[in-house]
């Protein structure tokens, strides 16, 4: 295993759509593994293969943030198929955003299907953070970042704040420690 550099936005292959997995080989299981111990490591609650540079559709997530390791959940090639009307507010963060919290509203509970790693597609519910958890990390596989879910004012404020950061050299991709 190893740790990965998490990529930081703006870079374009956060803004880019993932390709589907397709074969689950080794190279895939080896992705897996080195991305679970970015996310420990980070210490995140999920992470997109696009966020360590890989234009997979493939994301993990786990919301004990690796307390409880049987709780990891790989979700190879996901589709959110239904999105509950019923929505809250809550704060989240990003790995690719270091520092940067924001409100974001999210549905309260989805339908997802994905595949896992020993390829087995399987279609469940999941409700409250798990579900926006998942729903952050397929945002991120659209090629979309969760700034987005916010207002163009408030946007253009945070895009600002990162523009100034990366000028003064604090905003850098780097493995975690």
């Amino acid at each position: 295993m190893a740790i990965l550099p998490i990529v930081l936005f703006p870079d374009p292959v956060l803004l880019e759509p993932t390709k589907p997995v397709g074969e689950i080989d080794d190279e895939i299981r080896q992705l897996v593994s080195d991305m679970e111990e970015t996310m420990y490591a980070a210490p995140g609650v999920g992470l997109a293969a696009n966020q360590v540079g890989v234009g997979k559709r493939l994301c993990l997530v786990n919301v004990t943030a690796g307390d409880d390791p049987s709780q990891l959940m790989v979700l190879i090639d996901p589709v959110i198929h239904e999105r509950s009307s019923q929505t809250e507010v809550g704060e989240e963060g990003c790995l690719s955003f270091p520092d940067v919290l924001i409100d974001v509203h999210r549905s309260l509970t989805i339908e997802v299907e994905a595949t896992d790693l020993e390829g087995n597609r399987r279609r469940w519910t999941e409700e409250g953070f798990t579900a926006r958890v998942i729903q952050h990390e397929v945002e991120h596989l659209d090629g979309k970042v969760f700034i987005g879910n916010i207002s163009p004012l408030k946007r253009e404020m945070i895009k600002r704040k990162i523009k100034k950061r990366i000028e003064a050299g604090d905003w850098e991709s780097a493995p975690v420690s």
